[in-house]
Formats: C-alpha cells, structure tokens, sequence
C-alpha cells in the first residue's frame, strides 16, 4: 500500500512538471492538429489497464506532447504540415519536434487501437497476412511480446507494412515511429504499443511482459484492419 502510494506520488511529481506547457483544449488545434477526445472512458479498458494509469497518460503524457508540439512549431515554415510529411525529414528539424510531434502522434494511434469490445482475433486479408508473414496469431504475438520486452528503456513496439506491401514487426526508442526518416525500419504503422513505463507501471510494476499480454484482451483488430489494406 505504502509502496503503490510512493509510486503515485513520484509519477504525479514527474508529470505535473511535464504538463507545464501551453495549454490548448481538447477540442483545440494548432494549424490543424487536434487533440481528439479519448476513445473510451478511463476505466473501460479494466482489468486490463486500470482507470488511474489511462487517465494520466492521456490527459497528462498525451497532452503535454501535444502542447509542447504545437509551441514548437508555431512560428516555422511547417506549422500546417501533414505529420506524417514532417516525419518524411524529421532529421533536418529540432529534437523538440521530433520527440513531441512523435508522442503526439503515436499516442493517437496507440488509444485507436484499444477498445473495451476488443480481443479476439483478426479477419479477412489481415489475418492471411499474419499467418502468411508470422506463421500464425500465436507466433505473431510471441514475436510481438518478445520485441517490445527486449526494447531498452522507454519506447514502442509496431507492426507496419514494409514498401513492398509486408508486414514486420519493428521497435523504436522514445516517441520515434517508423514513419521518420531517421528509423532503420521504416514503414506504415498498423499497430503500436506503448512500452515505455508510465504506460503501464502503477498496474504491472516491472512486469512488462505480463502488459503486452494484457494488451491482446483489448485489441481493436478492426482498427488495426482498417489500416492494413491503405497501407499495402
């Protein structure tokens, strides 16, 4: 009890100094960039992803990348740039920018592929593809698991659709994505997870592995779908 209460308390310090930056609504935008509404209500990922952690990573992580983002572009020549364009030359741009419009970014697509209807498994032409590339769901998620426990220090684990149309399984440090120009990897992300330990550290502790295991409870396979045929 005492030591899930230190843990709090640490994180809280951490993030309220995080969330210092210019504060844009949820419903705002810079140029164009939004910060949408999450999907679904804080708790409506239990028992997978407790009420506490979902609440601070999206209305603290998430909204202080987005903040930072937005004022960090705010007097350049690509405030009102597609993201994903900014990431095609990501290396020519500040660390600012790189770091915040990535956490911005992947955050967004890390709620999109969780839903309180999700688990099960995947349809149609993306779960041929799975079995096709991994060998099958289950080997897919072993790997899955696997690269995102074995990713040093903070970052995500994706899987993305390579320029010829296959899919692979990547992982990046801190809030790059393969979309940057700066990633060996790179492709069309389909599904990420957060790996870095405020995602997950007031609920699994150091248990990284036992997260990622959750995650397929709540899944969004039909986001995740959605994604894959545009991609290829």
């Amino acid at each position: 009890m005492i030591k899930n209460l230190l843990i709090v308390v640490a994180l809280s310090v951490f993030i309220g100094s995080a969330s210092q930056a210019q504060n844009v609504s949820a419903t705002g935008t810079g140029q164009g960039y939004v910060f949408a509404p999450l999907p679904f209500a804080y708790d409506a990922l239990e028992p997978n992803i407790d009420k506490q952690t979902m609440e601070i990573h999206y209305d603290r992580h998430h909204r202080a990348y987005y903040n930072n983002f937005v004022k960090a572009i705010e007097q350049t020549d690509i405030n009102g740039m597609p993201i994903e364009d900014i990431f095609q030359r990501i290396e020519s741009l500040p660390e600012s920018i790189r770091n915040n419009g990535g956490g911005y970014y992947n955050h967004a697509l890390f709620w999109s592929f969780m839903s309180p209807k999700g688990g099960g498994k995947p349809k149609g032409k993306l779960a041929e593809a799975i079995d096709n590339t991994f060998g099958s769901l289950e080997a897919f998620k072993t790997q899955f698991e696997t690269a995102g426990a074995k990713r040093f220090g903070s970052g995500w684990v994706w899987l993305s659709v390579d320029a010829a149309g296959k899919l692979f399984i990547s992982t990046t440090a801190n809030q790059d994505n393969p979309l940057m120009s700066v990633v060996e990897e790179r492709g069309q992300p389909i599904l990420c997870v957060d790996v870095w330990e405020h995602a997950y550290y007031l609920k699994y502790q150091n248990k990284r592995a036992a997260y990622l295991t959750a995650f397929w409870n709540v899944v969004n396979w039909d986001e995740v779908a959605s994604r894959y045929e545009p991609a290829k």
